[in-house]
């Protein structure tokens, strides 16, 4: 851990978000859908190449590091996509490279957000990504302002990011950034895992998991490995993942942020030793159930080698075991109530 130390002030100059406000980002999150809202990008695409002129843009979803993320109009048949134009300029060098090649990889699954097309743009330096535009917003958005999930809720939650994590473990990938603002929610409670932004196809060897295990990303969501990736360079990076969607599931259930005290600032140093040495947060009686609690302790194991695999994960009781019909009803009655509110 001497190393972590070290990197204090260099981390201002990496790619970090540390919110100021329930230690959230400003990532994309499409608008909830209306009863006007045309066709979206989950129909059929138009037939031959997509170009960045056939788009019209309706409203900006988002702003990050080195890119933004449009609502656009297909202007021939109306049909509604994501547009994020990655800005090589303002990214670490080859970045808008790696994710275009990444999101090519991630194709075919119901839980992560789908990649239409690779677009020309008229700048040597920028990529664009015509995505799915996913209609119920983030899970950031549900649990914000102090608002929480039903645990049977919780569990489909669960479910659904494991199946889009299994699917980016096949195909090699590590996404390094499950946080609950990067979990997208359909209307009809769809859970789907965005922003490959600095994602990783990880490669055989110390050297490529080391740099798939960068100290990189949003910190409060970080693994403990991950605050000190060199002696941890033989770690494997897809645990980083599953510590992520740990903390996503307990500040879900919980409403707020779950490492830290309720109004306890998150500077990096309150985060990192609440992360790499501090106790999972003591739920009160009754306000979760035994499968819950084991589930999420073995997601949040310091110890990235005892840390549970997403395949065991999806045989835990708290998944395998749930209620599909009624977990999903409540999560669908979930984003229901946040979209007439």
């Amino acid at each position: 851990m001497a190393s972590a130390k070290e990197r204090r002030l260099p981390q201002l100059h990496l790619k970090l978000d540390v919110p100021t406000c329930a230690f959230r980002c400003a990532a994309p999150a499409p608008a909830p859908a209306t009863a006007a809202t045309p066709a979206t990008s989950a129909s059929r695409p138009p037939h031959g190449e997509f170009r960045l002129n056939d788009f019209d843009r309706l409203s900006v979803l988002g702003r990050g590091n080195g890119g933004s993320v449009y609502k656009v109009s297909h202007r021939r048949t109306s049909a509604l996509y994501a547009l994020k134009i990655i800005h090589g300029a303002h990214a670490r060098p080859g970045a808008a490279d790696e994710e275009a090649d990444i999101v090519r990889r991630v194709v075919d699954s119901p839980n992560v957000v789908r990649c239409h097309s690779v677009l020309p743009t008229a700048s040597g330096d920028a990529a664009a990504l015509l995505l799915e535009l996913v209609d119920g917003g983030s899970l950031d958005s549900l649990v914000g302002g102090g608002g929480f999930l039903p645990e049977a809720a919780v569990a489909d939650v669960a479910a659904q990011a494991l199946s889009g994590l299994a699917h980016l473990r096949a195909r090699r990938v590590a996404h390094r950034d499950i946080k609950p603002a990067n979990l997208l929610l359909s209307a009809a409670g769809e859970v789907k895992i965005a922003d490959f932004g600095i994602a990783k196809v990880v490669v055989s060897g110390a050297g490529g998991r080391a740099r798939a295990l960068a100290y990189e990303g949003t910190v409060a969501y970080m693994s403990p490995e991950r605050f000190d990736s060199e002696r941890h360079a033989d770690a494997d990076p897809y645990a980083a993942d599953v510590w992520g969607l740990g903390v996503t599931l307990l500040e879900l259930l919980m409403g707020r942020y779950p490492l830290l005290p309720a109004g306890q600032k998150p500077t990096w140093a309150a985060l990192m030793c609440a992360i790499c040495f501090g106790e999972l947060p003591a739920l009160p009686e009754g306000a979760a159930s035994l499968e819950f609690r084991g589930f999420v302790a073995a997601c949040l194991r310091k110890d990235h080698r005892k840390r549970a695999s997403v395949v065991e994960l999806l045989a835990h009781p708290f998944v395998a075991g749930r209620d599909v019909a009624a977990s999903r009803r409540a999560l669908r009655e979930a984003i229901e109530r946040r979209c007439s509110c």
